[in-house]
């Protein structure tokens, strides 16, 4: 398998962008429904006065929150946390000229080893930390355990967490949001074969390898591979290395597990969370949650 952080450079998150204006791809237009339907009342009353998004990427869904913030008159800062330098600097830029008077503090890095780079909220404020999209599902359980750990370490008394979660439901459904009919998901995918060429002088072609998607019942999750259509040997220069592929074999490039109300709030309270709002659109496909320190 590879580390799905090599889908993200800026091509890659270019690609991912589209893939949320994909028709298939129906989780960010139900987590930004839900937004819309229910931040009012997440925020009200909150005294909520700075918003952490991990994975911020174009930080699209972002402004219901924060407008919802700065109706409440409480909206003093906006960090957007993303592993593209450029995506960070992006809607850095664009939540500073469309919010004026809030605090636009960018943080670049891997979430699985930067969240530290995050500042301190000051002590009269409260903080919103919001991980959409599902972002969760793409850590194996011990990595969900070691990332909600480091999610409650940004949180004091009074702050929230705010998840999106994909929900089991109909495979078929899910198998297509990851195998779209336009062929975006798979350059998507293959843009992890570019993504390694370009940073460590590999020589493997992308179209070598074809894109597949599939449904594990046993793990509760859609799995992203690629197959090799030939034999290949990808000469890594920058790392010393050949790699022999045969044609046929796959590389594990993603999984995206879908949860159950039981197994998020079982993640919340390994991460001494409690979970204190539940929100599902009517078909039963996505959930908005919020958590508090326990």
């Amino acid at each position: 398998w590879m580390p799905a952080r090599w889908f993200y450079d800026d091509a890659g998150c270019d690609l991912f962008e589209r893939i949320t204006d994909l028709d298939e791809y129906y989780q960010t237009r139900t987590e930004q429904a839900l937004l819309d339907d229910r931040i009012d009342e997440l925020v009200s009353g909150q005294g909520t006065t700075e918003l952490v998004e991990i994975g911020s990427g174009a930080a699209r869904k972002t402004r219901a929150i924060l407008d919802a913030m700065e109706g409440a008159g409480t909206l003093r800062r906006f960090i957007p946390f993303d592993i593209s330098p450029g995506a960070v600097a992006a809607s850095a830029a664009d939540i500073a000229a469309a919010y004026p008077g809030t605090r636009v503090h960018g943080v670049a890095g891997d979430f699985s080893r930067h969240l530290p780079r995050i500042p301190r909220r000051p002590a009269d404020g409260r903080r919103m930390v919001a991980f959409l999209g599902s972002t969760i599902g793409n850590l194996d359980p011990a990595g969900r355990r070691t990332m909600m750990r480091r999610l409650a370490r940004l949180l004091r008394p009074g702050d929230r967490l705010l998840m999106g979660t994909d929900l089991a439901h109909d495979p078929e459904v899910l198998v297509r949001a990851y195998d779209d009919a336009r062929g975006v998901t798979a350059e998507f995918n293959r843009n992890i074969i570019r993504h390694v060429n370009h940073a460590y002088a590999g020589d493997a072609d992308p179209a070598g390898f074809a894109h597949v998607a599939r449904w594990s019942a046993r793990a509760s999750r859609i799995e992203m591979h690629l197959r090799a259509r030939r034999d290949i040997a990808w000469n890594i220069a920058g790392l010393g290395i050949v790699v022999p592929i045969e044609a046929g074999s796959t590389i594990r490039t993603e999984i995206s597990c879908k949860f159950t109300p039981d197994s998020v709030r079982a993640m919340y309270e390994a991460a001494g969370l409690a979970l204190e709002a539940w929100h599902e659109d009517p078909l039963g496909r996505y959930a908005l949650s919020v958590a508090a320190p326990g």
